[in-house]
């Protein structure tokens, strides 16, 4: 006879129906094998079926029109009281009946000491009218019988109790750490996840950034005393990542895996899920509303830990290949039923999202990582630290003074080194020294965060500001900042401004390394702007260009955007650190150990001058922009001001720069920079009167300065405008969740009668105007919204569409072909439209109607005379674009 696995199957005309199996069928099960137990000697009078067994509980109206929740209440009552008379005997009953319980379609598992109901398999429904949700059996501590899970009785109470917002120099872990160790040790000994809930529910409850630091310097210290093996992992969930930027370490979840996860977890469906986010618009908020509805839970939640979270995320992000959205998908769900009450859900799921919004940006982090370990430490950790009580004592000057210095400690390591994998083991050896500096110095390829010029808005502000002092102006190109590095072995690595990897991006760059390096050059990092280019004639392109290259596995060969790297400074030179070497100085090292190779490697335009010679920095900056460059970079290159440029109530002395000098302590490790010198300090005043802020002409990374000033074209308020009608827009994220954001903008086209977008804009409204806005074309009562019209010419879908009846004055940057827009398309390409660079509202222009706002006419002149400005620039001579078929 055959296995029963083996029998072949008869095809019948009809299928015999399959019977749903509930809820009912589980309790009837337990309940069966309750009475056998019970009576020892029905087990051998019982005779009757499977089915017949069934019928312990009547289907009438005390079973049937019970809801699930009512019938499982009902039947735990009965269970108690018959549990007071079986004693030992039911808890045996209910063991066997936990490992007789098949674990196929509809029946349950054991996993651990819980059991769980999937509510799709075993057909039970969402009560969305009662605002219950689905519920769940889970086995009671007290007792060995099943009772109800509820989602409101698994918040971690004992996390959300910590005060973590009071001031660090009262606020003392100790007080805390021994509960919370007793709470952890039940769930596996690690910090749990609902104590950094708790820091983050404190975060996002103030504007403070005082609060916001203290906060965070609070939780650090406790997890610092209490758990250090979670303080990496905390910091890396706080910062809303996982890896450095320069580590290809990603989560890779879309939209519709989240959502999947959180219908599923949360019992929602398409329309709820939409309904939710649409009111809130942050996903986190979603979550945090769904799970707040729910009564019961699937399963009794597992508590979550730091450690464990972040090391799911890893999972996920390092997840490739066949089966790898399933694999994600059922982490993502893991995690969602796992949180504890609606506030972890929240920020899983905008961990999930990459969007935490608690205000904590890197700068913060690192503040507060300085001072937690200038208070607490590890255990068997040796560093000093400083007593609470003492910095207790000092005024307000002496404690910042104290909290600076371990601050610009910090920020200068993360600056050289941006990893937290390197800078918080150091911390938690070593604590906040100056050792700390050296082992986090500049490594080949590892990138160091970019300095960055502080903006001006005319010629005539950065001439004030460097007043007395030589400078040197640059052209600001068009193009992406690029920090290239090189070892003794020639391998190189190519890093964009926000530090992402890029050596894939330019093979061309990666080749031509061996060409540019001069004879006594063995390893360096340098930066340039890479700028596409007309490799015949050198030629500038736009940046709109650039984006068009591909940006991974580009071979050689298939190039058709050609660049040309222009470098303007060198940082790193044969083993040894140029970050406190002046500008001059690194300048001609520069160009004198590499090689110029045209049309490819480069140095930017650039002319020295001073204060006093307004006129030929005006000319300069016309050329740039002329030469479609965005403006110009001016640099101090010296840090001693120039005495001959001085005015005459002004001494030498008055503007010498105060530098913090600092002794490196003796070590064993390589030299990483030749200077003694950490990082210059603010200004001091000891006299009354003022004086002007120091400027140094040293490499200050991750820095904004006015040592480095920039002037671009688009702060030029000679600059043109476009008048736009707004048309529609979307649901903003985020903060502006309750207003309108990006809005669609479009010009006239008096020909068709139609308005053809041409941008979104996001940037130059304030609050007040985005309120004002939203009320103008309000979702709730319908004011001035209209469906889709047919005269506005857009192929997104955009949230709403607005009546047409404002005109708005715009600035902009440059006008580029674009293949979404449609405005002026088949003026000045036939497959393309034009579109703005960075728009900027400026104002509704009141006076003007709808009538008489830009046409796309317009629109086609600027971006004509804007290419004229470059040709004429590059020495073409300025055509109009009928008179050239290849314009």
């Amino acid at each position: 006879m055959t296995t029963p696995s083996k029998r072949r199957k008869i095809n019948h005309t009809q299928t015999s129906p399959q019977k749903s199996k509930g809820l009912d069928f589980f309790f009837n099960k337990q309940r069966t094998v309750k009475d056998t137990l019970q009576s020892p000697s029905s087990r051998l009078e019982d005779t009757s079926s499977p089915d017949e067994s069934q019928h312990i509980i009547p289907d009438d109206e005390d079973g049937c029109d019970l809801t699930d929740e009512a019938l499982a209440r009902k039947l735990q009552a009965e269970w108690e009281e018959q549990d007071k008379s079986a004693g030992s005997v039911a808890r045996l009953g209910i063991k066997e009946s936990e490992r007789s319980a098949s674990t196929a379609d509809g029946t349950l598992t054991k996993a651990e000491d819980e059991l769980s109901v999937d509510s799709a398999d075993h057909g039970s429904k969402q009560r969305s009218a009662t605002g219950h949700g689905t519920l769940s059996v889970a086995k009671s501590t007290s007792r060995d019988t099943l009772s109800l899970q509820s989602a409101a009785s698994s918040e971690d109470t004992v996390s959300s109790t910590v005060p973590f917002d009071e001031s660090p120099l009262s606020f003392d872990p100790s007080k805390y750490i021994p509960g919370l160790k007793a709470h952890w040790a039940t769930e596996g000994g690690n910090a749990l996840y609902g104590l950094l809930t708790r820091c983050f529910v404190l975060v996002n409850s103030t504007q403070s950034r005082i609060k916001i630091v203290d906060t965070l310097v609070n939780f650090l210290r406790t997890i610092i005393e209490a758990d250090p093996e979670s303080v990496l992992p905390a910091v890396w969930l706080t910062t809303n990542a996982i890896a450095p930027p320069f580590v290809s370490l990603e989560l890779g979840l879309g939209g519709s895996s989240i959502s999947k996860a959180l219908k599923k977890t949360c019992m929602l469906d398409n329309a709820g899920l939409k309904s939710l986010y649409d009111k809130h618009g942050d996903a986190g908020d979603v979550a945090f509303e769904a799970k707040k509805r729910q009564s019961f839970t699937l399963r009794k939640p597992k508590p979550l830990s730091i450690k464990g979270v972040f090391e799911s995320l890893v999972k996920v992000a390092n997840s490739k290949g066949t089966g790898s959205q399933e694999f994600k998908q059922r982490i993502v769900e893991r995690l969602l039923q796992d949180a504890q009450g609606a506030e972890e859900s929240r920020y899983l799921v905008r961990t999930l999202c990459q969007h935490l919004r608690i205000g904590a940006v890197k700068t913060t982090m690192l503040i507060a990582l300085s001072r937690a370990c200038l208070l607490s430490r590890p255990a068997g950790a040796t560093y000093p630290i400083k007593e609470r009580f003492e910095l207790a004592k000092l005024k307000k000057d002496s404690l910042s003074e104290v909290y600076s210095r371990a601050e610009e400690i910090v920020k200068a390591s993360f600056a050289r080194r941006p990893n937290y994998n390197d800078l918080v083991p150091g911390m938690l050896e070593i604590g906040v020294q100056d050792e700390l500096v050296l082992r986090c110095g500049l490594a080949l390829h590892i990138p160091l965060r970019p300095m960055l010029g502080s903006i001006t808005r005319d010629l005539g502000e950065m001439l004030t500001k460097l007043q007395g002092r030589d400078f040197s102006c640059e052209f600001k190109y068009d193009g992406q900042r690029a920090q290239v590095h090189c070892d003794e072995n020639g391998r190189v690595s190519i890093f964009s401004r926000h530090l992402e990897v890029m050596t894939d991006k330019y093979p061309d760059l990666v080749a031509m390394v061996p060409d540019i390096r001069g004879e006594s050059v063995s390893s360096f990092i340098l930066e340039g702007e890479v700028v596409a280019i007309d490799k015949v004639n050198g030629q500038l392109k736009p940046f709109q260009v650039l984006t068009n290259r591909a940006k991974k596995d580009v071979a050689i060969s298939e190039i058709k955007i050609d660049v040309c790297l222009f470098s303007f400074d060198l940082m790193y030179l044969n083993g040894e650190s140029l970050l406190d070497r002046p500008f001059r100085e690194r300048r001609s090292l520069l160009r004198s150990l590499f090689v110029e190779v045209p049309h490819r490697f480069t140095w930017v335009k650039s002319i020295d001058s001073s204060s006093g010679d307004s006129e030929t920095v005006l000319e300069f900056f016309k050329s740039a922009t002329d030469l479609k460059c965005e403006g110009i970079m001016v640099k101090v290159l010296d840090n001693a001001p120039n005495p001959s440029l001085q005015l005459p109530d002004e001494s030498p002395e008055e503007i010498e720069p105060l530098a913090l000098v600092v002794e490196y302590p003796k070590t064993n490790k390589p030299k990483l920079s030749s200077s003694k010198k950490l990082i210059a300090e603010k200004t001091e005043e000891k006299q009354k009167g003022t004086r002007r802020k120091a400027l140094l002409s040293t490499y200050e990374p991750d820095k904004r300065l006015d040592s480095w000033l920039k002037v671009k074209k688009d702060y030029n308020t000679s600059a043109d405008t476009i008048d736009l009608i707004p048309v529609a827009a979307w649901h903003g994220q985020g903060r502006k969740a309750k207003w309108w954001s990006p809005i669609l903008l479009a010009v006239r086209n008096p020909a068709t009668g139609s308005l053809e977008a041409v941008t979104k804009c996001i940037s130059g409204f304030t609050d007040k105007f985005y309120k004002d806005n939203k009320d103008r074309y309000n979702e709730e009562t319908g004011a001035n919204l209209i469906s889709r019209p047919s005269y506005v010419e857009y192929p997104g879908h955009p949230d709403v569409w607005f009546e047409p009846q404002e005109v708005w004055e715009m600035a902009f940057a440059d006008i580029t072909k674009s293949p979404t827009y449609v405005a002026a398309l088949g003026i000045v390409d036939e497959d393309r439209g034009l579109s703005m660079r960075f728009p900027r509202f400026l104002k509704v222009r009141e006076d003007k109607s709808i009538d008489e706002a830009s046409t796309a006419d317009f629109l086609a002149e600027l971006w004509s005379k804007q290419e004229a400005k470059g040709d004429a620039a590059n020495g073409k001579p300025a055509v109009r674009e009928d008179d050239n078929e290849d314009a």
